[in-house]
């Protein structure tokens, strides 16, 4: 056998046992890939389908794009916009530069502590909304919550407030507890992104006479770029999405004035059934995300 036949014939066994391995891996990720076209890809493409109907329990006509020219005459669901504006401008940078600056502190203490504080801090998002939630329902009721109690003995009311029944304070209440649910897996994750920054060049920037802030602004901060994109974006989302609280405190009251995109689409499919219209709000709200996310990739970007 010569040297080029031989070669050929290695080339077409090596090739055989890479299709080998790629049907197999492909037969490792059938489930997966079955479960995200079937609950993720096909529903999406179904929203977007149903958006340009009239959809409802009883009628299915195609209507264009009028659920869409329909949302920019809707009063409701233009205040529903603000409202998810509001909470995400507020609660994003906010929630970043706190669970940075808290995760700086508990990287300093012993391993120890600093186990515990992540734990502390990670402790809402293991309980999850509901419970959270009555907790904070407690503290900020009208008649016996201890907000109340607290603003009083300090002198800073004079009666009790009913802080989710006002429009002047019920959007900020929504704000406050989506702030400490939303901090816990950013601490986490900076925590262990600064454990990756490299003791070297810190050591060395120290021993130049860098300060604090200058040693963290031209070493630790290019290496947490990465992981700040991450936080930004899932915070983003997640303030976007903004639900579960809204539906167990207010039901988007008083007047609307907590209402959020994600809850004036609830609202709409599963009170008043309007299955299309509602989808379309969906779409809209899915490339108001989409914007914000290509945003800070642009802004964040670190591949310079």
């Amino acid at each position: 056998m010569s040297s080029i036949t031989y070669g050929k014939h290695l080339f077409a066994r090596s090739r055989k046992i890479q299709r080998q391995q790629t049907r197999v891996a492909y037969l490792f990720l059938l489930p997966a890939l079955l479960f995200f076209f079937g609950f993720v890809v096909f529903p999406m493409g179904m929203g977007i389908y149903t958006s340009f109907f009239n959809y409802t329990m009883r009628d299915f006509d195609f209507v264009g794009f009028a659920n869409y020219a329909e949302l920019f005459r809707d009063a409701t669901f233009g205040r529903s916009v603000v409202n998810t504006m509001i909470i995400a401008v507020a609660s994003v940078p906010l929630v970043m530069l706190f669970s940075l600056w808290v995760a700086t502190v508990i990287y300093q203490k012993p391993v120890m502590s600093r186990s515990f504080y992540r734990g502390v801090f990670y402790l809402p998002v293991v309980m999850g909304s509901v419970p959270v939630v009555v907790v904070w329902k407690w503290i900020f009721n009208r008649y016996y919550g201890i907000l109340n109690w607290v603003t009083q003995t300090l002198g800073i009311t004079q009666a009790n407030i009913n802080w989710l029944g006002d429009a002047r304070y019920a959007i900020w209440c929504i704000l406050a507890i989506l702030f400490t649910t939303s901090i816990g897996q950013p601490i986490v994750l900076y925590v262990a992104s600064l454990g990756n920054v490299d003791a070297s060049q810190i050591e060395a920037s120290e021993v130049d006479g860098a300060s604090k802030w200058q040693t963290f602004r031209h070493v630790k901060w290019p290496s947490l770029l990465p992981t700040t994109l991450y936080v930004a974006v899932i915070t983003t989302i997640n303030s976007f999405q903004c639900f579960a609280l809204i539906q167990l405190l207010t039901s988007g009251g008083p007047n609307g004035s907590t209402s959020t995109v994600m809850y004036y689409l609830y609202d709409t499919a599963f009170r008043i059934y309007r299955y299309g219209y509602a989808n379309a709000m969906g779409v809209v709200l899915a490339i108001i995300i989409a914007a914000f996310s290509a945003f800070q990739f642009r802004v964040m970007r670190t591949d310079d």
